[in-house]
């Protein structure tokens, strides 16, 4: 799946250094993999739903560049409504992915939530 192979795989790796490096169990390890695995794809598919619904001005790089080269995104392929939809699903299965983590993960709860707010 391309969605995963592009920032997706730099969101699980950074994701994966914080629970190795923060001596996380196996367990937690487990949950952040499945978290990040949601998070990376909630930011793609975001960046996605902005490119047809955001300006220029508002994202700070060109706005509809991916319709114009005709590249299959979420909302060119689904709809809008499906990909705002298929977004808010992927947020909640990445704040309920950190339920198994028995340390303080709000901030990592509103990284999601923020994530789903841009694209919003």
């Amino acid at each position: 799946h391309i969605h995963r192979l592009k920032t997706g795989a730099l969101i699980s790796a950074c994701a994966m250094a914080g629970a190795i490096i923060g001596n996380g169990s196996f367990e937690e390890r487990q949950a952040v993999s499945e978290y990040a695995s949601n998070l990376g794809l909630l930011f793609q598919i975001t960046d996605d739903l902005l490119d047809v619904t955001g300006t220029t001005e508002d994202l700070g790089k060109t706005a509809r560049k991916d319709v114009e080269a005709q590249k299959a995104t979420y909302p060119s392929v689904v709809g809008i409504d499906k990909t705002a939809e298929h977004a808010r699903e992927l947020c909640d299965a990445a704040v309920a992915a950190l339920g198994p983590i028995h340390r303080d993960t709000r901030l990592l709860a509103d990284i999601a939530r923020h994530i789903l707010r841009r694209g919003s």
